[in-house]
């Protein structure tokens, strides 16, 4: 069944965690008003004893990676991070895009673990899972602090975004380019206008994510143009038009995603469909299925980004046939600089009391 969309969001529901003992659902009895007010962003602080997470999954090409928030204001309605919300006992559907948690002291962790004896260097991802350089960021700074610890320790790190915020920081990640210590993955799901402000409500534009991507070509950063996700029969005709697109600005990697719906994620992008897209749904639907083994979501390593079967091969092939033909390389993460690292100064053991 479908929802009214709700103005400047992505999701169009607020399910309960699952993590809920007790659930509740919105009934609507007509006394509801027809125009609520825009729902505003929350931002709570959250202090953690680690901020570097290690990974072990052979699909994806880092050991580490940093998450300075927790959900993401850009609304972005397939976003495959929402379920984590429910760790929180909030919602993966609109209180992930509204109710963020930020980590203030990330820049102080990463020092006292980058100081760690036996620290074993390997790139840092920033925006594995919500992007770091989110609305938020714009006031609290901390993927910054982050970028400004790894620049002075020389650390190879790897950041994920949709955002043009990005170009705040040209100067540091130009100074670490020199020195072969960053690849930014940009990524452009659509270059409909139309398609973007439905899917990403709050990100910024297709034009002005290319735009960015120039800047960061023109200040010598390796990017990555990331087609991500490629939704079928809503985006997949605009994989060869965002390749050629990204390789007219200088870009020379890239890389994609196939659309992924774990968990709450299958109910929330099935609302959002019906809600956006109530004739094409059904095709999506059976596209995604048949992707899958006949599921909506296969966890198995090497498949769960990629698919399987003759639409998703159809979808490789095509990937690959435009990145020949637009001299374009996969991305890769192997070939930062792992040698330059110094560690910081370890952090006293305790304060003074004067």
């Amino acid at each position: 069944m479908s929802s009214l969309p709700i103005r400047g969001r992505g999701a169009t529901s607020n399910p309960d965690s699952r993590y809920l003992s007790q659930t509740k659902e919105r009934v609507d009895d007509g006394w509801w008003p027809d125009d609520l007010p825009p729902l505003k962003t929350t931002v709570t602080t959250e202090y953690a004893r680690s901020i570097i997470s290690r990974n072990e999954s052979p699909d994806i090409p880092f050991e580490q990676s940093i998450n300075p928030y927790r959900g993401c204001e850009h609304g972005c309605s397939y976003c495959y991070a929402r379920p984590g919300h429910a760790y929180l006992g909030l919602s993966p559907g609109l209180d992930f895009e509204s109710r963020l948690r930020v980590k203030p002291d990330a820049a102080e962790l990463l020092i006292r673990a980058l100081s760690r004896k036996g620290y074993r260097v390997s790139p840092i991802a920033l925006g594995a899972n919500t992007d770091p350089y989110q609305p938020v960021e714009r006031e609290w700074g901390i993927t910054r602090q982050i970028l400004e610890v790894l620049a002075r320790c020389r650390h190879p790190v790897s950041i994920t975004t949709k955002s043009a915020l990005i170009e705040r920081d040209v100067a540091i990640l130009a100074d670490m380019a020199r020195d072969n210590l960053v690849q930014v993955q940009l990524s452009i799901t659509t270059l409909d206008r139309t398609l973007a402000r439905q899917m990403e409500p709050r990100a910024p534009t297709p034009p002005r994510r290319i735009q960015a991507m120039a800047r960061l070509i023109e200040a010598g950063i390796p990017v990555t143009v990331m087609v991500a996700p490629i939704i079928p029969a809503l985006n997949d005709a605009e994989l060869e038009a965002i390749l050629a697109r990204a390789a007219e600005i200088g870009v020379t990697r890239a890389d994609y995603i196939l659309l992924r719906l774990p968990l709450e994620l299958e109910t929330l992008f099935r609302d959002w469909l019906d809600t956006h897209y109530p004739t094409r749904a059904k095709h999506v639907w059976s596209l995604v299925q048949a992707s899958h083994g006949g599921k909506i979501y296969r966890s198995e390593f090497g498949q769960r980004q990629t698919g399987t079967g003759p639409y998703a091969d159809m979808i490789g092939q095509r990937f690959r046939l435009a990145l020949k033909r637009l001299n374009l390389q996969p991305a890769s993460l192997k070939t930062l600089n792992h040698e330059a690292f110094v560690p910081p100064e370890p952090p006293t053991a305790q304060l003074s009391l004067f």
